[in-house]
């Protein structure tokens, strides 16, 4: 397996994980106060580790270019149909996800991360005119993403 040029996780933040949870008991307490025996137990049970779960699976998506590829969280697409990777502030995400947005682009956005690179994609094959990635650090992610483009070796 080749070794990851840029990789990261868009993990949430500490206090989403503490409102999450606060959520789900303050539910599962509701649900416990007007009900009786096993019944009132059952909400904890059931609610505190389906939040848990939700919010691990929030915080998951992996961002990385390795072996010539742009990968993000299961979706994929070979660095020899990238044109252009543009890194984006707060603004220029908000832009390109409201007025500037395109229907057929693939976007993979997490609120609670305010920068984003835009992947410029050139495949005739695939309508599909750009991505738009969440990223920490958008300046390295299209760095990384332009420097493995230009080692990358040319489609068939």
């Amino acid at each position: 397996m080749a070794t990851d040029d840029y990789a990261e996780r868009l993990r949430l933040p500490w206090w989403l994980w503490l409102c999450g949870l606060a959520v789900a008991l303050l539910l599962a307490f509701e649900l416990w106060m007007g009900a009786p025996g096993v019944r009132a137990w059952l909400p904890f049970v059931v609610l505190v580790p389906l939040a848990l779960f939700g919010l691990w699976r929030a915080g998951r998506i992996l961002v990385a270019v390795r072996g010539g590829e742009l990968v993000v969280d299961d979706a994929h697409i070979p660095l020899t149909f990238v044109t252009d990777a543009v890194p984006l502030d707060a603004a220029g995400k908000r832009e390109l996800l409201g007025v500037g947005s395109h229907e057929l682009a693939f976007v993979v956005q997490r609120p609670w991360v305010s920068g984003a690179v835009q992947v410029i994609i050139d495949d005739p094959a695939d309508p599909t005119p750009y991505w738009l990635v969440s990223s920490r650090d958008p300046v390295k992610l299209a760095a990384a993403i332009d420097k493995a483009r230009v080692s990358a070796p040319l489609p068939r």
